[in-house]
């Protein structure tokens, strides 16, 4: 889940869906059930929880698609 969340995090804002997940983060070719990645996504956003629930909401669901790490302007570092 680590993984997934640097990967995530690298391209904020950034689209993936959930066969491209499963094949860079997990390094699985997609046999039939993408339903694995909605798991970990599931833990991770729990984890996330009990630090921060705005850390959690910050993977977002992109539904018929697949997930995003969502940053805002507000969020984003300052130079």
């Amino acid at each position: 889940e680590y993984e997934f969340l640097i990967y995530l995090a690298k391209t904020p804002n950034k689209v993936f869906d959930r066969e491209q997940l499963l094949k860079e983060v997990w390094h699985y070719e997609f046999y039939g059930d993408l339903r694995t990645v909605d798991t970990h996504v599931k833990r991770l956003r729990e984890k996330l929880n009990r630090v921060s629930s705005d850390a959690a909401q910050m993977i977002q669901t992109v539904w018929g698609v697949g997930y995003k790490f969502e940053v805002k302007p507000s969020d984003e570092p300052t130079k």
